[in-house]
């Protein structure tokens, strides 16, 4: 296998792999049919010598189609004060890097209690589900001349009184149905609340207790992947497809897109948190801990975790991250959700 790209990449002899983890002492990928099947049809215990460069492991699978989902597993050093590393060989783990993801059959409360170690799963997209798209000319629009409508693609048109088809409502395809609207109000910019995948589940407990759910967003897991509950047919993994069709009409009608984009901290929580990727591949790289005691999460972000950002992984994680969104999903800006933590180093 090859350590780049990171995530997964489908060839014409198969499916390449690759992730960081520097600490990591034993990694297996687990491979599953569908988004729900109960186990694994292969897991594939990767060797240190051989399918590891530097921080990277690798694996190469032959003949395998694209449209298989899969997860990781790492084991290491537990969680002590001195290293802050969260190691659990049991835990599955959801690839940062995955362009396609769903949370079914997900529980945070159960992940949370012990009582669950299954996680979200990636998906492998076939080429003509990400296919390359040639750069177009920018509207740039001066500052002056922008008038920016804020809206949340889930909530947009989830009413009746919007007009739209049912199994439209709070997708990416019912903006698209919406956008004569939009254009009727005479603005130059859509800006999103985020559409990157997040945990739905990530409430306080009572309102988890009253069967609410997290509805703005702003609790990222997936920082590739547009959010699965706002596409039509996630399970077919048409995820960026979906949003690349209103990105383009909204395009094709002089409105350009904005995302709202949450890096300053992560799903996963504080201490008392869940795990589903970062924390249990490396908690130490990505989270500003406290050196007294790096058990202990630094809270600058009020959500129970801060991105530590300023580490060169974690940086080249956000840019390539906001160099995928600009150039092959065509965004046109960001809004940066509490961009000071962007600047805050150790």
């Amino acid at each position: 296998g090859s350590r780049y790209p990171l995530g997964s990449r489908v060839t014409v002899q198969g499916v390449n792999f690759s992730i960081i983890s520097r600490h990591a002492t034993r990694v297996e990928l687990r491979l599953y049919q569908d988004h729900d099947s109960p186990q694994p049809f292969q897991i594939i215990e990767l060797d240190p010598e051989t399918n590891r460069t530097y921080f990277v492991w690798h694996v190469f699978v032959e003949e395998l189609p694209p449209g298989v989902f899969y997860t990781w597993r790492m084991d290491g050093p537990g969680n002590t004060s001195e290293t802050g590393l969260r190691f659990d060989g049991a835990q599955d783990l959801l690839d940062p890097w995955a362009r396609a993801v769903t949370d079914t059959g997900w529980n945070r409360r159960a992940n949370v209690l012990g009582e669950s170690r299954h996680s979200m799963r990636a998906r492998v997209l076939a080429p003509e589900q990400h296919p390359p798209r040639e750069p177009r000319r920018r509207t740039r629009y001066r500052g002056q001349e922008a008038i920016i409508y804020e809206l949340h693609v889930g909530g947009f048109t989830r009413h009746p009184s919007s007009g739209v088809d049912p199994s439209r409502r709070g997708t990416f395809s019912g903006v698209i149905d919406k956008i004569p609207y939009l254009k009727s109000l005479g603005i130059t910019h859509v800006e999103l609340m985020p559409v990157m995948a997040f945990d739905s589940q990530h409430v306080p407990e009572q309102l988890e207790e009253m069967g609410l759910e997290n509805f703005w967003g702003y609790s990222t897991h997936s920082f590739f992947s547009p959010h699965p509950h706002y596409c039509e047919t996630p399970e077919k993994g048409t995820q960026l497809l979906e949003f690349r069709a209103m990105v383009d009409a909204l395009h094709d009608a002089g409105i350009d897109v904005i995302l709202d984009v949450v890096f300053n901290h992560t799903a996963e929580a504080g201490q008392d948190g869940t795990t589903i990727n970062f924390k249990g591949i490396a908690n130490d790289v990505f989270y500003h801990l406290d050196p007294a005691d790096r058990r202990t999460y630094r809270d600058y972000t009020g959500c129970g975790n801060t991105v530590n950002c300023n580490n060169p992984v974690v940086s080249s994680f956000l840019v390539t991250c906001l160099e995928f969104w600009a150039s092959e999903m065509d965004v046109d800006g960001f809004r940066f959700d509490l961009a000071s933590v962007l600047a805050r180093g150790e």
